[in-house]
C-alpha cells in the first residue's frame, strides 16, 4: 500500500515536469537586453520552468503525429490532421477534431506526454531515447511513452518502481538534447 502510494506521488511529480519549453534558452544573447533583464536571467536557477527537447519524428511531429488528446480519451490514439493544430511550448500539435484542439488548449500541461515524450522505461534505465506512439499508456492522468511494445510490456510490470526510477533520473536528462528517431537502444 505505502508503495502505491509513493508511485503515485511519483506520478504526480512526473505530471509537473511535462514539456515546458523555453525559447531564450535558444536564443543569443542581444545587447538590447536591460540591465534589470539580465540581471534577472543571472539570478534565476538555471533549470527553473525549462525542459528540454520533445521527442519529435522524422517529420517533427510529436507523438507521430497522433492526437494528443485521444490518447486520454479513445481506446487507440487517432490521427492527427495537417489542418487542425495548436501550437504550446515551440511544439506544433495535431487533433483529430476541432472539439478536441479546443480540449487541449483549454489545459495543454494535462495532455502532453510526460519526460517531453521519450521512453519512460529508457528514463529508468538512466538513457533518454526515443519513443514509439503506439507503445504508450495513461496512469492517473498522465501519458507516458515507451520504445515499442516489448518495452511497454516490460514496464508495465512495474510501473511504479519504474516510475520512480524515471523520476529519480529525468532531472539528469531533461536539458540534454532530445532523442532523435535514428537513435535506438
Amino acid at each position: 500500500m505505502t508503495a502505491h502510494i509513493s508511485a503515485k506521488l511519483v506520478v504526480t511529480a512526473a505530471r509537473e515536469k511535462t514539456m515546458t519549453a523555453s525559447s531564450t534558452a535558444k536564443k543569443r544573447f542581444r545587447p538590447r537586453f536591460s540591465l534589470i533583464g539580465l540581471m534577472l536571467a543571472l539570478l534565476l536557477p538555471a533549470g527553473a520552468a525549462q525542459a528540454g527537447e520533445p521527442y519529435l519524428d522524422r517529420d517533427g511531429r510529436p507523438v507521430g503525429g497522433y492526437d494528443i488528446v485521444s490518447y486520454h480519451t479513445e481506446d487507440m490514439p487517432l490521427d492527427g490532421l495537417d489542418t487542425i493544430t495548436a501550437d504550446h511550448n515551440g511544439v506544433t500539435w495535431y487533433f483529430a477534431t476541432e472539439a478536441n484542439r479546443e480540449i487541449f488548449l483549454a489545459d495543454p500541461e494535462r495532455y502532453v506526454p510526460a519526460y517531453d515524450g521519450h521512453c519512460a522505461y529508457a528514463l529508468a534505465n538512466d538513457r533518454k531515447v526515443r519513443s514509439d506512439p503506439l507503445a504508450y499508456r495513461v496512469v492517473d492522468g498522465v501519458l507516458y511513452m515507451n520504445f515499442s511494445p516489448s518495452i511497454q510490456e516490460r514496464w508495465e510490470r512495474d510501473i511504479p518502481g519504474y516510475l520512480e526510477q524515471s523520476e529519480a533520473n529525468w532531472p539528469d536528462h531533461e536539458d540534454a538534447p532530445a532523442a532523435r528517431p535514428s537513435r535506438w537502444f
